[in-house]
C-alpha cells in the first residue's frame, strides 16, 4: 500500500565533501509550499551509496559518476536493486556519450551536469520524484544525436515481448528514436499525420512515458546496436 509522502528524501553521493555539503545546505533550505526535501544521507563512493540506499530507501539519489572504489555507473544498478523505489539522477561534470548512454541504460532517471543552476536542480529533484526523466539540455541533444546517428538501436518484438506494442508502433518508436517528427514519420510510412499522432499517443500510454524524449530514451535502453 502506498502511503502519502510528506517529504522527498534524497541521498547525496559525491567523493568531494564540499560538494556534498553544498548540496545538502541548498536542498534543505528549500522551504516552500511544495513538498519539502530532506537529505537522507551522504556517501563518498558507490559502495557507501549502495549500503546507505539499502538502509535509508531514499526517493532520489544524486549520484556522481567518477568516484573511488565504485563509480556511479557500477553503483546505479546496485542502488536500484538495494532500493527499488529510488530514482537515480546522475550529477556529474562529464557529458561524453560513452558515459551518458551506459548511465541511461543502467536505469538512471536523469543525467545532469554540475553547471546546472541550484533552483533548476531542486526542480529536477521534484520532477524526478514524480517520475519524469531529467536531462541537461546538452545531454538530451547528445542522446537524440546518437539515436539518429550510425549506431541506431534496432528495435525488435523479440527483444521486448512485454511492451505490448504492435508491429507498427514498434516501427514508429524506432523512427522517433531516429529523430523524426510526425510529418517525417507520416511520409516515411505513407500514412496520415493524424494516424502517426495516434500511434505516438498509444506508445506513450502503453510504455507509461510522458513525451517523445522519454520514448527515444526507451528505444536506446531497450534496443540493441548489435547487428547479427
Amino acid at each position: 500500500m502506498n502511503k502519502v509522502a510528506n517529504k522527498i528524501r534524497v541521498l547525496i553521493v559525491d567523493d568531494h565533501a564540499m560538494v556534498r555539503q553544498g548540496l545538502r545546505t541548498f536542498l534543505e533550505l528549500q522551504d516552500t509550499s511544495a513538498l519539502p526535501i530532506e537529505v537522507a544521507g551522504e556517501a563518498a563512493n558507490g559502495l557507501e551509496a549502495v549500503t546507505l540506499a539499502k538502509q535509508t530507501q531514499p526517493d532520489i539519489v544524486l549520484l556522481d559518476l567518477v568516484m573511488p572504489e565504485m563509480d556511479g555507473l557500477q553503483a546505479t544498478p546496485k542502488i536500484m536493486e538495494a532500493s527499488p523505489r529510488s530514482r537515480v539522477i546522475i550529477l556529474t561534470s562529464f557529458g561524453e556519450e560513452d558515459k551518458v548512454l551506459p548511465a541511461i541504460r543502467a536505469g538512471a532517471q536523469g543525467y545532469l551536469l554540475k553547471d546546472i543552476p541550484p533552483t533548476e536542480l531542486v526542480q529536477a529533484v521534484r520532477e524526478a520524484y514524480q517520475g519524469k526523466v531529467q536531462l541537461h539540455p546538452e545531454i538530451a541533444k547528445k542522446l537524440m544525436s546518437l539515436a539518429a546517428g550510425n549506431e541506431k538501436p534496432a528495435m525488435s518484438r523479440a527483444a521486448n515481448p512485454e511492451d505490448g506494442l504492435t508491429d507498427r508502433e514498434q516501427e514508429v518508436l524506432q523512427l522517433i528514436a531516429d529523430g523524426m517528427n510526425n510529418r517525417d514519420i507520416a511520409a516515411k510510412l505513407v500514412i496520415s499525420e493524424k494516424t502517426v499522432k495516434t500511434h505516438v499517443s498509444n506508445i506513450l500510454a502503453k510504455l507509461n512515458l510522458d513525451d517523445r524524449t522519454q520514448a527515444a530514451i526507451y528505444a536506446l535502453r531497450h534496443g540493441t546496436t548489435d547487428k547479427k
